[in-house]
C-alpha cells in the first residue's frame, strides 16, 4: 500500500471515529442535557468533525454522494471503491 492510500485510509479512520464520538455524545445528551462539559465536547466534535470531511474531500473526493454538486461526467464514481485498495 503506498503512502497516498495509508494517508486517505487514516484520515477516513479519523472521520469515523469522530462520527463514533459525535453519535455517543448525542446519546448522552439526550439523557444530560444540561452537562456544560459533554455539550462543550459535543460542539468541538462538531468542528472537528467538519474540518475532516473538509479536508478529506479536498484532498479525495467526496465522502458521500448527495453532498456535493458535479461536472459532467459524473465524479462521484471517480475515486477508486473502499473495495479496490491499491488499484
Amino acid at each position: 500500500m503506498d503512502k497516498y492510500s495509508n494517508d486517505r485510509e487514516s484520515l477516513m479512520k479519523e472521520i469515523m471515529a469522530m462520527d463514533f464520538t459525535l453519535y455517543d455524545l448525542n446519546l448522552y445528551l439526550d439523557t444530560h442535557p444540561c452537562d456544560g462539559r459533554a455539550l462543550m465536547l459535543y460542539n468541538l466534535s462538531v468542528q472537528r468533525a467538519l474540518m475532516l470531511k473538509s479536508m478529506y474531500q479536498n484532498m479525495y473526493g467526496p465522502i458521500i454522494q448527495n453532498c456535493f454538486t458535479s461536472t459532467c461526467p459524473w465524479q462521484w464514481i471517480e475515486s477508486p471503491w473502499p473495495w479496490q485498495k491499491g488499484v
